[in-house]
């Protein structure tokens, strides 16, 4: 592939309920009000994940959003915030993560804010993001990476077609001090 820098990612995603953009510094008050409404159920699986374990503050709501700001431009992390497009409201945050532009695959990522969870947002991004990045950036492979222990995460990937390829044991280890394992799931080009 081309200079990444080069490569036309796109910069708005309309679903039918939703409208995905990249993070803007602007976002930071709204993105830290769905943090704070969000932090206790984004620990319970995303723990690992340094921008979950700071506390969240309008002034680490603004660095995440210049840094996502900086990495999209510069294709380092494609990520994206989720809003309503009936309200406006940020519903839910989705993205392409540890993208190999030279195969090219990469990891789609996503969480939802606690009171929009379970209206199938999170579903409606994955399903944009993989299908573009299978068409768009003619990826051989898209992976969803999840704890084995969040269900929910594991039926979404199985909702979005995609397949489990198997279970990693002993990847993590969680804040209690016990050993958790990573659900390998992916979508290849003909499975889309």
């Amino acid at each position: 592939m081309a200079d990444p820098l080069l490569f036309p990612v796109p910069l708005l995603f309309e679903t039918e309920r939703l409208e995905l953009r990249p993070y803007r510094t602007s976002d930071a008050p709204e993105l830290h009000e769905a943090l704070l409404e969000s932090i206790a159920e984004l620990r319970e699986h995303l723990w690992f994940l340094p921008w979950v374990a700071e506390e969240p503050t309008l002034q680490t709501a603004e660095a995440r959003c210049r840094r996502a700001e900086a990495n999209f431009l510069i294709r380092a992390d494609l990520p994206y915030l989720a809003f309503s497009r009936s309200t406006g409201r940020l519903v839910a945050s989705a993205g392409m993560h540890r993208t190999d532009w030279s195969l090219p695959r990469t990891e789609v990522g996503y969480w939802v804010r606690t009171s929009e969870a379970g209206k199938g947002y999170a579903t409606e991004a994955v399903l944009a993001l993989t299908n573009w990045a299978l068409v768009g950036m003619k990826a051989k492979r898209v992976e969803l990476v999840t704890d084995e222990a969040n269900v929910r995460s594991r039926r979404l990937a199985e909702r979005c077609g995609f397949h489990l390829e198997g279970v990693l044991h002993n990847t993590m280890q969680s804040p209690d001090g016990q050993l958790r394992h990573s659900c390998i799931y992916a979508r290849l080009p003909s499975t889309s």
